[in-house]
């Protein structure tokens, strides 16, 4: 077993206890992204193998440095720079976040939340594949119910590794899901309907025509008109592909619930607020609204503001 280690050092101000701590919230103990002791943890599959990628804070908010070691089998330079690349993307590292703190710091609801997350960057996941399952898992289900869904479904189709006595999942890949069967889907908890969703998104996932895996040539417009046309795929989720997948800055996941609510506590006194009033208000973060949406959902989670 190798051990090896690398630094990455991201654009400043970077909080790696609240940008680790945002990407693990809807983990349980055991998905693929833990962050315990001061030390996010994932399993990243390079296909060939497996390796453990663990990352800690050596610097500060405003002279950040992460300490990147990796554990694996036969570590060759190449995977270095390869886990670097992933885990950099999986910080959302490389962000700038001045411009969008600039434009919030002239509304006084989100200047005091850009005081209260400051340096929070926009965590991804590894894969379009990995965001669209993730979010349909999510749909209309409490966060508690959904962690442990999650956590089933990627215990049971995840490639494993066991490091220093603990098990370890990576993300399951398409294939493990399409030799499987909506029947048996249905058996972890899924209703029918997701259960036939996801099944069929690994099939999609598999199909070099639909190509998941290559949006970035595409404008917001047409990733949204190519995933909405995936059953079991609507809008609110192709906007949560385009945040957490796709890395867009301008995203707004429009029909969330969730938001709605936060907007209403922050910005109408708790009036009830429509879609609509959503997308108007949102307008003044604009093209930086995918950063305000995060940073409203970190709101509502911690009751800041």
């Amino acid at each position: 077993m190798d051990r090896l280690t690398a630094t990455i050092r991201p654009v400043p101000p970077f909080n790696f206890e609240l940008t680790a701590s945002y990407h693990t919230y809807f983990q349980s103990r055991y998905g693929t992204d833990t962050m315990e002791d001061g030390v996010y943890r994932r399993l990243l599959d390079l296909g060939s193998k497996l390796v453990l990628a663990s990352v800690r804070s050596i610097g500060t908010i405003d002279s950040p440095e992460l300490s990147l070691e990796l554990q694996g089998q036969e570590l060759s330079p190449e995977d270095v720079e390869q886990v670097k690349a992933r885990v950099s993307w999986l910080l959302g590292v490389d962000q700038d976040l001045a411009p969008f703190y600039e434009l919030g710091r002239a509304d006084k609801a989100m200047s005091g939340l850009i005081d209260e997350f400051y340096g929070l960057h926009l965590p991804h996941t590894a894969t379009v594949f990995e965001a669209l399952i993730l979010a349909v898992l999510g749909q209309q289900i409490s966060t508690s119910v959904a962690r442990i869904i999650r956590t089933l479904l990627i215990e049971t189709f995840g490639p494993s590794a066991e490091f220093d006595g603990v098990t370890y999942y990576a993300f399951p890949r398409p294939a493990s899901i399409w030799a499987s069967s909506p029947a048996e889907l249905h058996t972890m908890k899924l209703t029918q309907r997701k259960s036939e969703y996801v099944h069929g998104l690994a099939g999609s996932a598999l199909d070099n025509g639909v190509g998941l895996e290559g949006l970035d040539s595409l404008t917001d417009q047409q990733i949204v008109e190519k995933l909405v046309a995936l059953r079991g795929v609507g809008l609110w989720t192709a906007q949560w592909v385009l945040i957490r997948a796709v890395g867009r800055p301008d995203a707004l996941p429009l029909g969330d619930l969730a938001l709605r609510r936060v907007v209403s506590r922050l910005f109408t006194d708790g009036e009830d607020v429509t879609d609509v009033q959503v997308e108007d208000i949102a307008q003044r973060w604009s093209p930086y609204r995918t950063f305000a949406t995060v940073y409203l959902f970190s709101a509502l989670r911690t009751g800041a503001g």
